[in-house]
């Protein structure tokens, strides 16, 4: 969508960018403030997101022509023969060869396409219908919202199974009862499933199990500081290869970054800033290693006295919620390689998987909807509403424009190291309170547009401030949000600015390592 935008030279009086970039300054200001206003983060979004569309609409930025559907990509089009309007627009086309793809057959007709070069850059889709559809319909990411929907549900059936108090159990023994090792083992679970998985789905997994876990030892009281690292982790962890993040995908490939090139470059830094993670949770929260012999004689006498298998009511129907789970992951981890599945991606994937397991309770699934915290759910909704407004207003893309102005010496193969730390400080300080998806789009776009070379460090500066300004803020990225929320589903309370004020130390140290990698790796040594 911003691509688009940029590359059709939208323009934005100044004045309106202004408008909705002190909106998105007030819906931060309303978040934080959230617990004095007394009203839940989904109706705070949704009152910005109906402000948004009334504005958008009033001032003429926001698209209201029909959408065009069924029709088909038309890949070399430089010679197709048509008529434009005023606009510049397609409004008759004409296909000389009997091929649409036939190029050659098409470039032999008599009369040229006049606006064949510059419209030889842009894809042409071709045949179709209009169909008249809602403009925040096509704001919201639905793939997103189908994932967040399909993996609670999954997730809420299959520990009905008594899978997750098994597998937790089991974790819980191996640590003998120590807070230190069941934090570091889950820390460990937390970015594997990150890399492999997605950021939600390992938050919601690993979330779970971790509440088992703490309320069997009797540790309620460390909840939150097991849950925060894993949120943290989870963006970390999404650093690891090429197809752990949507931004790691549009930066990476945009670069011309391979798949092997990004996890040899990306897994120094995920292995330190793990380890220095964990160290920072640990030390903040004390959780520490049990102190005394008898400390560790009565934990191992507890957690023996564990017995996994309680709460496992059917081990048939525990065998099958094993194999979905194992089935789970591969499916979510190879979603981009599977026939038919890639098309329909990871969202139909979570939802499938529960409706699969929704099936064995057909005529009382109502129990596991009203469990559905769509205050999240409508949270995400309008936050996407609102984003998709701020694009239009070119408000990101005034952000982008601004790291243009202070950028010095952008097309030299070396990155300049105070250009890269701008980048990559800047990128994680808008991620923290916009979607990074958009933001990364409109950097990539701009550091190919400015010429900047595949081996410069500017890439990898996007890369890891995308990633990890989600840390900064319970808004920056999905998986922080569902921490937060699994964090009042189990009476931790937790505000918009007590996250904040607990996010600043690790994302300080994460970042601040992050410039140093950067700077060292990929701009003093250029590799």
């Amino acid at each position: 969508m911003l691509t688009n935008l940029l590359a059709a030279g939208t323009t934005v009086h100044p004045a309106v960018t202004t408008i909705f970039a002190l909106l998105l300054v007030g819906l931060i200001a309303c978040l934080a403030f959230e617990e004095k206003l007394h009203a839940k983060k989904s109706v705070i979004a949704g009152i910005f997101a109906i402000v948004s569309l009334l504005l958008g609409a009033a001032l003429d930025i926001l698209p209201f022509q029909k959408t065009v559907v069924g029709s088909h990509l038309l890949e070399k089009h430089s010679s197709v023969v048509g008529e434009y309007d005023e606009e510049d627009h397609f409004v008759h086309v004409e296909i000389p060869a009997t091929d649409a793809h036939d190029v050659q057959s098409a470039a032999d007709a008599e009369t040229p396409d006049p606006y064949a070069e510059s419209h030889a850059e842009h894809p042409l889709h071709v045949d179709g219908h209009e169909v008249g559809m809602p403009v925040y319909i096509p704001a919201i990411e639905w793939g997103v919202i189908a994932i967040i929907l399909g993996s609670s549900l999954f997730v809420d059936v299959t520990s009905k199974t008594g899978l997750f108090t098994w597998i937790a159990i089991r974790v819980t023994k191996a640590s003998r009862g120590d807070p230190l090792i069941l934090l570091v083992s889950y820390s460990v679970m937390t970015v594997v499933f990150s890399a492999v998985l997605n950021n939600v789905t390992a938050m919601i997994i690993v979330g779970s199990l971790t509440v088992v876990s703490l309320e069997k030892l009797d540790r309620r009281q460390q909840l939150l500081g097991f849950l925060l690292v894993e949120a943290f982790l989870t963006n970390v962890g999404g650093l690891l290869t090429l197809i752990s993040s949507v931004p790691n995908i549009i930066v990476g490939t945009t670069a011309g970054i391979s798949f092997v090139e990004f996890f040899v470059k990306a897994s120094p830094y995920v292995l330190l800033s793990t380890a220095l993670t964990i160290w920072l949770g640990a030390r903040l929260f004390k959780i520490g290693r049990l102190a005394t012999e008898q400390e560790r004689a009565n934990a191992a006498a507890l957690v023996d006295s564990f017995d996994e298998n309680d709460g496992i009511e059917s081990w048939g129907f525990f065998y099958f919620g094993a194999a979905m789970l194992g089935l789970f992951i591969v499916t979510i981890a190879l979603t981009s390689h599977l026939p038919y599945i890639r098309d329909l991606e990871m969202g139909f994937v979570a939802m499938m998987f529960a409706g699969v397991m929704l099936l064995r309770y057909k005529s009382e699934v109502d129990q596991f909807y009203r469990r559905i915290d769509w205050d999240l759910l409508g949270f995400f909704v309008f936050l996407f509403v609102v984003i998709y407004t701020m694009e239009h207003a070119l408000v990101l893309q005034t952000i982008g424009n601004g790291l243009q102005w202070v950028l010095r010496d952008i097309t030299a193969e070396t990155a300049n190291p105070l250009d890269a730390t701008i980048v990559l400080i800047g990128s994680a300080v808008f991620s923290s309170v916009t979607d990074n998806i958009p933001l990364a789009a409109m950097l990539a776009n701009i550091l190919k547009s400015l010429g900047t070379p595949s081996s410069s460090g500017l890439w990898w500066s996007v890369i890891f401030g995308a990633n990890l300004g989600g840390n900064l803020t319970p808004i920056g990225s999905a998986s922080t949000l569902v921490a937060v929320t699994l964090m009042h589903k189990h009476k931790v309370p937790m505000s918009f600015v007590g996250f904040v004020k607990m996010a600043i130390p690790y994302a300080a140290m994460q970042i601040t390592l992050a410039v140093i990698y950067v700077l060292v790796v990929f701009v003093l040594l250029g590799l």
